[in-house]
């Protein structure tokens, strides 16, 4: 027996009565990522803290809670414009219950009716990603600036709010697909630049390109319609005339 049963205060049993009515009442849990649907974009998630449960004998053990199903995981976004991650198993995560039934407004959207009459309840978990433990933790985070980046460090986006820079780190290559892209500034690349399908370009101040060092070329040169490649040949040249015919 409890020894509290045994003390006749009026106020002890109101603390415990409030406790048991606490202890129903789920508002937020740190879980891990056991499967993750993506059409539905909803998690299963394992609750990572244990609750304790009485026996008949009035021993006390600890056990673990069921796995919570159906949980929304949340993605960021609004206005028309969202930001994705992948979920994989064995994520961390913090599951936050609703303090009604979710079950009809998940279903259809729009403002509902309540498909049962229950209150933070451990059916109505809501995945928030991103919530690391300890062990966990990511390393080199940046103290100065945004970043989008791997859990490795290795591949991120980086906008540096002190310098107006934003700088890209990408081991694997960057491809980007669109049908223009426009840059108002000067451009330096400092490794090989190759293109595929042509290279025209115009000058507003006088010289168009300046090349320093070999400039080899594989194909024809025209100079206003003019061949001036390896075709080019010199006809008709005399002493004191300079000027030849050109073929």
């Amino acid at each position: 027996m409890d020894r509290r049963e045994r003390v006749a205060d009026p106020e002890t049993a109101l603390r415990e009565a409030f406790d048991g009515l606490r202890s129903g009442i789920w508002t937020a849990l740190p879980c891990i990522i056991e499967s993750f649907d993506p059409d539905a974009q909803t998690c299963s998630a394992q609750p990572t803290i244990k609750m304790q449960q009485r026996q008949v004998d009035g021993s006390i053990i600890t056990v673990s809670l069921p796995l919570l199903l159906d949980c929304p995981v949340q993605y960021p976004g609004a206005g028309g414009c969202s930001m994705t991650f992948p979920v994989a198993q064995g994520d961390e995560c913090l599951v936050v219950f609703a303090s009604r039934c979710i079950d009809s407004w998940w279903q259809s959207g729009g403002i509902q009716e309540q498909a049962e009459l229950r209150m933070h309840d451990l059916s109505d978990g809501f995945a928030i990603l991103g919530f690391r433990s300890r062990p966990r933790a990511l390393a080199n985070v940046s103290t100065t600036s945004a970043q989008l980046r791997s859990d490795d460090g290795a591949t991120f986006i980086d906008l540096n709010p002190g310098t107006g820079e934003i700088k890209v780190v990408a081991p694997g290559g960057f491809d980007v697909v669109a049908p223009h892209s426009s840059f108002s500034g000067s451009v330096l690349v400092k490794g090989v630049f190759t293109f595929i399908a042509g290279m025209v370009g115009s000058s507003t101040s006088g010289v168009a390109a300046v090349f320093t060092g070999i400039l080899n070329v594989i194909g024809q040169i025209t100079a206003n319609g003019k061949r001036v490649d390896d075709t080019h040949t010199h006809t008709t040249t005399t002493a004191g005339n300079p000027t030849s015919s050109v073929n």
